[in-house]
This record gives C-alpha cells, sequence and structure tokens, in this order.
C-alpha cells in the first residue's frame, strides 16, 4: 500500500477546555498520511484516480475552521471519520494534530491517532 501524505498543515481555530482558549482562535499543525493503492493513477497519470492531497487538504481546513471542539481527540476523530467516509481509496489513515500553545515549555503537544477501514 502507499502512502499520500501532508505535513504541518496549519489551521487557526478555537480549540480548548479553558474559557481563554474558546475566545481566541490558535493554530494546530496536521500531519496526515492516507493509505491508498496509486499504482492506476501512476499507470494513468489521471488525479481522478487517486487522493488529490490538495482537495484532502482544503476539506480538513474547511472543518476546523467551521467547527469547535474542546478536546483535540475529539476533533481528530472526526476528521479521520470525514476522510475515511469522503475518499473511498483510502484504505487506513494517520492523522497527528499538534497544538503548540498547549504547553509553553514544550515545542507542541497532540495526538496521533491511526484509522481503517
Amino acid at each position: 500500500m502507499d502512502i499520500i501524505f501532508i505535513e504541518a498543515l496549519k489551521v487557526d481555530t478555537i480549540i480548548g477546555i479553558y474559557d481563554w482558549e474558546k475566545q481566541f482562535k490558535q493554530p494546530l499543525y496536521f500531519d496526515i498520511e492516507v493509505q491508498a493503492d496509486t499504482r492506476i493513477s501512476a499507470q494513468t497519470d489521471d488525479i481522478h484516480k487517486t487522493v488529490n492531497y490538495k482537495a484532502l487538504s482544503d476539506d480538513i481546513i474547511a472543518f476546523v475552521e467551521a467547527t469547535k471542539y474542546e478536546l483535540l481527540e475529539t476533533l481528530a476523530e472526526d476528521i479521520c471519520q470525514l476522510i475515511l467516509k469522503s475518499y473511498a481509496s483510502v484504505k487506513s489513515m494517520t492523522l497527528t494534530v499538534k497544538k503548540p500553545q498547549a504547553i509553553p515549555q514544550a515545542k507542541s503537544a497532540g495526538i496521533r491517532i491511526i484509522r481503517s477501514r
């Protein structure tokens, strides 16, 4: 199986459990890996036969900007379900969500989840 990936996709959103977090957007960074068979698209050079990573990133950005969550866990789960539902050729995916402002002494904190059909 092949992996199509997007690294450090930045989206500003409202997320968090504290009152101050619910008042201001903060950046989240997404690393996305989707497993799909890319042989047909490679043979035909046809974007419609693969996972279009521009469309994938646009879908994630639109979803995150339109929602508000308290937990990264919930956001990550809902993104995975959206991608698995919207992209039939995706067999499984790994999603890492980083929240750089979560812990002042750390570069970032976050979650990594793996989901499959």
